[in-house]
């Protein structure tokens, strides 16, 4: 399976790299603003937090519908078609959400949001890999991992600013959306082409790339523990709550700026061992965590270099996969991906909540032997190829 990607000048390879960077980010924004707006507006209607997991988890179900669907999808319809059905779905259901007249059919809304989010998860990734040259992928894949932090991020910040009553913030997202669709009808934005796959089962894809899969479920879990329980585990060291929430912003912010010196590097050197020594840095740094958190100068600058390597696993772990793949089995393998996002995001606030009541340090130490088990999975694989 092979995309064939005609040659373009330099201006629109530049204008097709940067709308589907745009892209990436439209994503997390949309992915991070829905996830709490829905949250808030199904609680200010006085449903129980059981009732409000239960919606969040229709996500999970859009995603898994996609895992099956997006390969055969993206082939039939061609890149640009599906991105932009995808983005004007995020752009419908937004506006869907506040004027629903009972709250179940947000479940349905949530699924088919979130089959939309991972089409534009899989398919901004691949394109982003069929634009790239086998000697600025890494870097590539930087600047995309960098987009997707910051859209997670621009999220609650938009919340914020134009807050969350009515269905200002909800037009304010679908708005977003459309016109992240402008910029990819633009003539100047090219898209590859795709073949239609052979396969459609997602465990093919993932025998095709076990470690790629273990990243994803690695990054997934340490990220949704971190958000759960990092303020908390500041909290009981003895840290102030305003002081504590800042923690997780400190990392984000590490994982957005730390991702083009890292990227770069992975352009200069095997990226099997980068990812192995990326590992291992975070395993090592996760340890320092309790020392370094008597010392809030200490903390930070810790946090912020930890956040940028061990998202910098995934970063290169993307560029692995994309100078390996092509075509239909680059979308089926960022499809199941995905899955096993889904996944690592499910188990990963268990194990540390689990790992946090037999130790007060129980989420470094959690943190460290899942970084640790990854490196040294990645070692094996290495000697097993």
């Amino acid at each position: 399976m092979t995309i064939h990607l005609p040659p373009r000048t330099p201006p629109a390879h530049m204008a097709s790299q940067a709308a589907v960077v745009m892209t990436a980010a439209i994503f997390g924004l949309t992915y991070s603003l829905s996830a709490a707006l829905i949250a808030i507006d199904l609680a200010e209607m006085g449903l129980s937090e059981t009732v409000i997991g239960a919606n969040a988890a229709m996500h999970a179900l859009g995603v898994l519908a996609m895992a099956f669907l997006l390969p055969r999808l993206a082939g039939f319809l061609g890149m640009r078609r599906t991105v932009l059905m995808a983005l004007a779905a995020c752009s419908l259901l937004l506006l869907l959400f506040p004027v629903m007249p009972i709250f179940w059919l947000w479940f349905p809304l949530r699924i088919l949001l979130g089959a939309a989010s991972e089409t534009l998860f899989v398919l901004s990734e691949t394109w982003l890999n069929a634009l790239s040259s086998e000697a600025s992928r890494a870097k590539s894949m930087g600047i995309y991992t960098a987009a997707l932090s910051v859209g997670f991020a621009l999220g609650p910040m938009l919340l914020a600013f134009v807050g969350t009553d009515g269905a200002t913030p909800y037009i304010t997202g679908a708005g977003i959306a459309a016109l992240a669709a402008l910029f990819i009808l633009s003539p100047k934005v090219h898209a590859p082409a795709v073949e239609k796959p052979a396969h459609g089962n997602p465990a093919r894809y993932m025998k095709l790339s076990p470690l790629a899969m273990v990243a994803t479920a690695l990054n997934a879990a340490i990220e949704t523990a971190g958000l759960t329980f990092l303020t908390l585990y500041a909290m009981n060291l003895g840290w102030q709550e305003q002081q504590a929430t800042q923690l997780m912003s400190c990392m984000m912010s590490g994982a957005i700026v730390l991702q083009l010196p890292i990227g770069w590097l992975g352009d200069k050197m095997d990226r099997r061992r980068l990812v192995i020594l990326l590992a291992v840095a975070a395993s090592f740094g996760a340890l320092v965590w309790p020392l370094a958190l008597r010392n809030p100068l200490a903390t930070y600058g810790l946090l912020f270099v930890w956040g940028g390597l061990f998202v910098g696993i995934y970063t290169i772990m993307l560029a692995i996969v994309g100078s390996r793949f092509c075509g239909s089995d680059l979308i089926g393998i960022y499809a199941a991906m995905g899955l096993l996002w889904g996944g690592g995001a499910l188990l990963g606030p268990i194990l540390a909540g689990g790992a946090m009541q037999l130790t007060l340090h129980g989420l470094p130490f959690f943190v460290a032997a899942v970084c640790g088990g990854f490196a040294l999975m990645a070692l094996w694989l290495g000697k097993q190829s």
